[in-house]
C-alpha cells in the first residue's frame, strides 16, 4: 500500500508543472528565450525578440512582436499542460489593422490551439479555437482595452471549461471540446500588431 502511494505521488509530481514566471530579463536582447518557438498561423513574417523596455513591469526586458503575419505566435514548447492556468502582462503599442495581445494554451501545432485575446482597436476580449488553421470565436465581451498601457490577461482551464480574466476581473466563462489533450502554452498577436509581453506565468498538469 505504501509503495503504491509513493508511486502515485511520484506520478502526479512528475506530471504537474509547478507555477513558473518568465520575465525574459536573463535573455540576450534580440534573441528568443530558450525553449520558445516562434511562427505564424497563415502567412507573413512575424518578428519575435526579447527587447529592453523601460516601462516593463519587471525591468529590463520584454518579449516583443514587431513583424506582420496573419496570426503570429510564440510558444513555450518544452511545457505541456492539460489543466491549469496561463497568464501574461501585455502592452499593445502600434498597429493600424490590429492591436492585439493574446494567450495560447493546449497548443498542438501552428494550426491547432486555443487563444484568448484582447484587442485595443476593437475594445473587446474574445476566446477562440484555431482548428486546421481556421480561427473561430465562441465567446466575446466588449470592454475597454487601452493602447500603450500594460494589461493582464489570464486563462484558467480545466477539461472543457475556460475562464478568461482581464486586468484581474473575470470577463468570460465558456466551454469547448475541440482540444482536450495537454499542449504547449504561449502568446499571440494578429496582423500588424506591435505588442510587448512580460511576466509570463503558467501552472498545471
Amino acid at each position: 500500500m505504501k509503495i503504491a502511494l509513493v508511486c502515485l505521488t511520484l506520478f502526479y509530481t512528475y506530471n504537474f508543472v509547478r507555477a513558473e514566471t518568465e520575465n525574459f530579463d536573463s535573455v540576450k536582447t534580440g534573441e528568443l528565450p530558450a525553449g520558445w518557438s516562434a511562427g505564424v498561423t497563415g502567412q507573413g513574417n512575424p518578428k519575435w525578440t526579447v527587447a529592453a523596455d523601460e516601462t516593463a513591469p519587471s525591468k529590463p526586458n520584454v518579449l516583443k512582436q514587431s513583424g506582420e503575419g496573419t496570426y503570429p505566435f510564440c510558444v513555450k514548447k518544452d511545457v505541456s499542460i492539460k489543466d491549469g492556468f496561463v497568464e501574461v502582462k501585455f502592452k499593445p503599442i502600434a498597429g493600424k489593422e490590429d492591436q492585439a495581445g493574446g494567450l495560447i494554451w493546449r497548443f498542438k501545432d501552428g494550426d491547432n490551439y486555443y487563444i484568448a485575446r484582447a484587442n485595443a482597436l476593437e475594445d473587446n476580449v474574445t476566446i477562440y479555437h484555431t482548428v486546421k488553421g481556421n480561427r473561430s470565436s465562441f465567446k466575446s465581451i466588449n470592454t475597454k482595452v487601452s493602447s500603450n498601457e500594460w494589461h493582464t490577461l489570464r486563462v484558467d482551464f480545466k477539461d472543457n471549461t475556460f475562464k478568461v480574466s482581464f486586468d484581474g476581473k473575470a470577463v468570460i466563462e465558456a466551454e469547448d471540446k475541440k482540444f482536450s489533450d495537454a499542449g504547449a502554452v504561449g502568446v499571440w498577436t494578429k496582423a500588424d500588431s506591435v505588442t510587448l509581453f512580460d511576466d509570463f506565468k503558467y501552472e498545471g498538469k
